[in-house]
């Protein structure tokens, strides 16, 4: 997660949290309905932070699948690469020993 989003979340349930209290702290409404007001105050700050949660969760998911497929593709092309230049070594390698073969064979004459 990161800290911008997650300080945008902060920042908005905050601000929630404050209008909730400064309204309960204003209304000139009775006990009950203030009850009643701030059950659903906190009911619509719960399902906003719901959903908040839930984008952010689903935007990590993308971002962490999308990194997976790329670290693949890294390791598939370091190993193809690594395959390459192993073969390379070898026929250069297979090349010289057939030079140390031929000079072998002189000197044994």
């Amino acid at each position: 997660m990161s800290s911008k989003n997650g300080n945008s979340i902060l920042a908005i349930l905050a601000g929630a949290a404050i209008g909730v209290g400064l309204g309960i702290l204003f209304a000139p409404d009775k006990g009950s309905k203030t009850r009643e007001k701030l059950k659903d105050g906190f009911d619509d700050l719960k399902g906003e932070a719901k959903t908040k949660w839930d984008a952010l969760e689903e935007e990590t998911k993308e971002k962490f699948s999308k990194t997976k497929d790329e670290l693949k593709e890294t390791i598939d092309d370091l190993l193809s690469s690594s395959s390459y230049k192993a073969e390379e070594a070898i026929t250069f390698l297979e090349e010289k020993l057939a030079e140390l073969k031929k000079q072998n064979a002189k000197l044994q004459k």
